[in-house]
């Protein structure tokens, strides 16, 4: 609830402020031209990184291999080109963070410690940090105990088919 508050309640208005003194400084054309030009760069920019991003996701999908790290970029992507398309001058700096790639880097890095990914199809999941991911809970919405062990192991599904075909050899 508090990030709702912050981002629907306390953002607008300090971008409100912050457009107030701008316009006072430069004028209020200067400023509506100043907006109109960050979010014209920012798509550009949005533009060339996430077409960046989704050529590395294919590179690495073709190798057999997760994307998981263009899949978080990927998602702070589009947050940033949101956030440059929101009218104001906090929203474009945190919008342009997200589209610069060393920033944007150290955002994965963060994201990447909350993501989970499980093999074999299973896809991913943000964890809220710390504890049982699912707060109690598997993927599937049945209810862990403290003492459920995980046990890995190779399984082979055999159906009647399967058996019946391996007997009539």
């Amino acid at each position: 609830m508090p990030v709702f508050v912050f981002l629907f309640i306390v953002l607008p208005i300090l971008e409100m402020v912050v457009l107030i003194k701008v316009g006072t400084i430069i004028g209020a054309l200067s400023t509506v031209g100043l907006v109109l030009l960050t979010a014209v760069i920012g798509a550009a920019l949005l533009k060339q990184q996430g077409l960046a991003t989704l050529t590395r996701a294919n590179q690495r999908l073709n190798s057999g291999e997760l994307p998981a790290k263009e899949v978080a970029e990927g998602l702070i992507l589009a947050v940033g080109g949101a956030l440059l398309l929101t009218p104001g001058f906090i929203t474009d700096t945190i919008g342009f963070l997200c589209l610069i790639p060393g920033s944007r880097h150290w955002f994965v890095a963060q994201a990447m410690k909350r993501l989970v990914v499980r093999g074999q199809g299973g896809g991913f999941y943000w964890s809220s940090g710390g504890g049982d991911p699912f707060g109690g809970t598997d993927p599937f919405g049945r209810r862990r105990g403290p003492d459920d062990e995980i046990i890995e192991g190779d399984y082979r599904d055999e159906t009647s088919r399967d058996r019946d075909h391996i007997e009539k050899k």
